[in-house]
This record gives C-alpha cells, structure tokens and sequence, in this order.
C-alpha cells in the first residue's frame, strides 16, 4: 500500500510519521505539505501515487477538496486531528503517530 502524510509545511508532522512509517515493508511511505512554503508541496502527481492519504487537520482534507478535486473521488482520506505544535521527531508526536494510523494500515 502507498500511503501519503501531509500536513502545512512538511517539516514536522507530517515528514516525522514518514520517518517513522518508511522502513514497513508492507508500505510506501511518502510525506508532503500543503502550504508554498512546504519542504515537499502537494501535487497531482503524488495524489495519484497515494493508495491512502492520512492528513494531519481537518483543514488540509478541505485544501485538498478544492485544488484537487477531480482526484478526491477516487481517494480515502484520513483526518488525524494532530494539531501543529510538535517538532520534528517529538517524542509524543511519535507516540501519536504510531497508535493514530495503525487500524488503517493494519499493522
């Protein structure tokens, strides 16, 4: 299963569940950010590749909805509700990521 985590700026959240996810030889594992700003920004092209899209608000799902909406159809879309106020690799962000996700992935 290929498996996309976003989040604002792909520098904390959701590059972190990468890290953590990339070594599963049950998945690929990519991560992206939504905003300009974003280390890896969000594009039609990684949609497409993803199988299942986990996003960290709420409102990247409704970003999502509107600049890409021709792909939403065909995709799950999972709302982690992980607010932004961890740093890369934070210990509790960590914690998170591995109890959010795994009934979906079915680790």
């Amino acid at each position: 299963m290929r498996v996309l985590f976003v989040c604002s700026r792909n520098k904390w959240r959701s590059r972190t569940a990468e890290t953590i996810f990339k070594n599963n030889s049950d998945h690929q594992v990519k991560s992206a950010g939504t905003s300009n700003e974003a280390r890896v920004k969000v594009s039609e092209k990684i949609i497409a590749w993803a199988d299942l899209i986990f996003v960290m608000e709420r409102h990247h799902k409704e970003k999502f909805k509107e600049k890409f909406r021709s792909l939403m159809d065909q995709k799950r879309i999972i709302v982690l509700d992980i607010p932004d106020e961890y740093k890369y690799m934070d210990d509790e962000l960590i914690e998170i990521l591995k109890t959010s996700p795994s009934p979906y992935l079915q680790l």
